[in-house]
């Protein structure tokens, strides 16, 4: 049985920030998948009612570009899904409601609404337009993008909590083999967030109810494997974990131009694209990263690993494989937000997706697997503080979805049992809205 083992990313430079992901393939089969006399994967078997399914693809209406991580809601319902990293998107909406309006919204682009009745069931296409306003509208302190990002730097003790938190969150990750559901995974995460002035103390975090799905499609000729979880979630927490981004003595190595600015929660933000310099030959990043005008608070960055050196990115992210085998990273993108909350910014959510492409030499077939995993803080309490002990604290090498049976409980999650991984993690927190607002 052959293994192969891959991990997001390997330090380089000063590398400390990045999701990091193990993916181990085996040559075999695992147990059948659950599916309906309809054919249709077993989480769905509980849809009472009928619906119809609208596809499509958001795209910026300026630059033609795949808008990712995209959130699409059914107006005045619970329905939602998320773009992938090649923008596309799949909504089933109940029939009743097949007169409403989806709402397209995303972190620099201005809120959008189309009427389902002017959709077709496939192939749509819904331009997004940037919310950036000009430059002038706004009391810059300085011209310069850099400038900007390093008196942020600078500000983190003045705008993040110097004092330890803990938080709830609702935790997700999938895995596809092409447009198949391969592995779920969800967990409710107890998190010890340290101060952001002490660098040298981590996040620790621990699952505190989990679940995985049974009702997946087989993987075919390989098991593809999520390690880390929520320990590598946290540490997307760039304004703590600086990294290849935020660092200040890798600035040097990147471009920045500063785009304008924008509305983010009725707040004004600058918004500074930065790309790595041409003649850097290491994987770096690219992105967008947006600060709080009135006290330079970063409250989030929209980012992707540069992967126009395929065979460069590729690796610096697989640690092990087999060598009749053949990997490319076709993409990697990152989302991370914060809150502010009586002054003093927070984490609040962030999301990765890892797509990358498999072929056997000397066979035909291929195989792209997308590796999702996405967390959002629903609760936060800065009285009862109980720093997780390092023991039960969630590990990098933790594989999530091999613990989850040690933390099930069906009586916790209820009428929400079954798991739909193609909904917005938003609308799974909804539903299980009273059991996360709870007392660490």
């Amino acid at each position: 049985m052959k293994k192969i083992v891959l991990c997001s990313f390997q330090a380089i430079c000063k590398l400390v920030m990045v999701i990091l992901l193990v993916i181990a393939f085996f040559t075999g089969n695992i147990r059948a998948h659950i599916r309906t006399t309809n054919d249709h994967p077993a989480y769905f078997a509980d849809d009472t009612i009928n619906y119809e399914s609208f596809s499509g693809r958001v795209i910026d209406k300026i630059s033609g570009k795949p808008v990712v991580f995209a959130s699409i809601q059914l107006k005045g319902s619970n329905v939602g899904v998320v773009t992938n990293s090649d923008g596309d998107f799949i909504i089933k909406v109940p029939s009743n409601k097949i007169s409403g309006k989806l709402a397209i919204t995303h972190l620099g682009y201005k809120n959008t609404e189309v009427d389902l009745a002017r959709l077709n069931k496939s192939m749509n296409v819904i331009q997004v337009e940037p919310a950036s306003f000009p430059i002038e509208e706004v009391k810059i302190r300085t011209g310069d993008p850099e400038d900007l990002l390093r008196a942020a730097v600078k500000n983190r003790s003045l705008n993040y909590s110097d004092d330890p938190v803990m938080m709830t969150s609702f935790y997700r990750e999938t895995i596809q083999q092409n447009r198949n559901y391969v592995a779920v995974a969800e967990a409710v995460i107890d998190i010890y967030k340290a101060p952001y002035y002490k660098t040298t103390e981590s996040d620790r975090s621990r699952i505190y109810k989990g679940r995985k799905s049974q009702d997946v499609k087989k993987m075919d000729t390989v098991i593809v494997k999520l390690q880390g979880g929520a320990y590598t979630a946290l540490l997307l927490d760039i304004v703590k974990n600086p990294g290849d981004i935020l660092s200040q003595d890798l600035f040097e190595f990147y471009n920045y131009k500063l785009e304008g600015f924008n509305y983010i929660n009725d707040r004004q933000a600058y918004i500074i694209s930065f790309k790595q310099k041409e003649n850097i030959s290491e994987p770096l990043y690219e992105g967008k990263i947006y600060l709080d005008v009135d006290n330079l608070a970063i409250i989030g960055l929209d980012f992707k690993l540069n992967t126009e050196n395929i065979q460069k990115a590729t690796n610096l992210l697989v640690r092990k494989k087999p060598a009749s085998m053949k990997i490319d990273i076709l993409d990697a993108n990152y989302m991370t937000k914060y809150r502010e909350v009586n002054g003093t910014w927070y984490l609040s959510y962030v999301r990765s997706e890892l797509q990358l492409k498999c072929k056997w030499d000397k066979k035909l077939f291929s195989s792209t697997y997308t590796l999702m995993s996405e967390m959002a803080i629903t609760d936060m309490n800065d009285k009862n503080i109980n720093k997780l002990k390092l023991r039960e604290s969630v590990r990098f090498s933790d594989i999530m979805a091999e613990q989850v049976s040690q933390f099930e409980d069906p009586d916790y999650w209820g009428d929400y049992n079954i798991i739909k991984p193609d909904e917005s993690i938003e609308t799974a927190i909804n539903k299980l809205n009273r059991k996360l607002r709870r007392q660490l």
